[in-house]
C-alpha cells in the first residue's frame, strides 16, 4: 500500500529526512500524520479522507484523546505511533504502534508493514500513556537519580557498575545528561500526572534541570 504524509508541526519521530517521508505520495492509501499537532490535523480531516489506515503521531498521550473511547470497545482503522526517542538524542529505529481494543487487525498489519518496509522495527501496544519503553525506563532513571542524591555511589561508579554488570552501553546518569535531564522531567511529569504512580514523579535533579532550562529562556 502507498502512503501519504500530512505534516502538522515539528515531528519528534521524523525530525530529519527519512526514506519513509521521501517515498510518500499525495494519493497514498495510508495517511501518516506527523508533528506536535497531529491530533488536531486528524480532527480536521474531512470524512471522505478517513477511509483506510490513519496513523497519528503521539507524544505521551493516549490515542483515545484523539479518537474517543466507549465501553472498552473503541477502535477502528486509526492507530497511534511514535519512534522512541530519548530527549535530544536522534530517534531510534523502534516504532511503538498503539492500538485500541477494537482496532482492525488488517490496519495493524498494514501499519507494521509500512514502517518495516523502510527499515524500522515495530512493537504493538495497548493504548496507555507513555506506551512500552517510557513506562519501563522512566522509573529506573528516577531511581538512579534518587540514589545519586542519597550518595549510594558517585555518578561515575553507578554508570560503570551498570555498564559492566548489565552490559548497558551507557549508564543512566551519563545517558540522561547527554540527552537532557529537562526532557526527562517533561516526560515523567506527564506520566505521573496521567497515572498517579509515584515511581514516575520526576526526580529532584530532573526538576532542577527543568527549572534551570526554563530560567535560561
Amino acid at each position: 500500500m502507498s502512503h501519504r504524509v500530512i505534516r502538522a508541526g515539528e515531528s519528534r519521530s521524523f525530525p530529519q529526512a527519512h526514506a519513509l517521508l521521501e517515498a510518500a505520495s499525495d494519493d497514498g492509501n495510508i495517511r501518516v500524520i506527523i508533528g506536535a499537532d497531529a491530533g488536531k490535523a486528524y480532527a480536521a480531516l474531512p470524512e471522505d479522507e478517513r477511509g483506510g489506515p490513519i496513523l497519528i503521531e503521539l507524544g505521551t498521550e493516549c490515542l483515545g484523546v484523539h479518537t474517543g473511547e466507549s465501553r472498552g470497545e473503541e477502535g477502528s482503522a486509526v492507530l497511534g505511533f511514535a519512534r522512541f526517542r530519548l530527549g535530544a538524542a536522534d530517534p531510534s529505529d523502534l516504532v511503538e504502534i498503539v492500538r485500541q481494543p477494537g482496532t482492525l487487525q488488517e490496519a495493524v498489519d498494514a501499519t507494521r508493514n509500512l514502517f518495516e518496509a523502510f527499515g524500522l522495527k515495530t512493537a504493538v501496544c495497548a493504548d496507555f500513556p507513555g506506551r512500552i519503553v517510557d513506562r519501563l525506563v522512566r522509573p529506573y532513571y528516577n531511581a538512579a537519580l534518587a540514589r545519586l542524591d542519597a550518595k549510594l555511589a558517585t555518578a561515575a561508579d553507578m554508570d560503570l557498575t551498570l555498564r559492566l554488570g548489565l552490559g548497558y552501553p551507557e549508564g543512566p546518569i551519563e545517558l540522561l545528561e547527554r540527552t537532557g535531564l529537562a526532557a526527562h522531567c517533561d516526560v515523567t511529569s506527564a506520566l505521573h500526572s496521567a497515572l498517579g504512580d509515584p515511581a514516575y514523579a520526576p526526580a529532584r535533579r530532573a526538576q532542577v534541570a527543568k527549572a534551570r532550562h526554563r530560567g535560561a529562556k
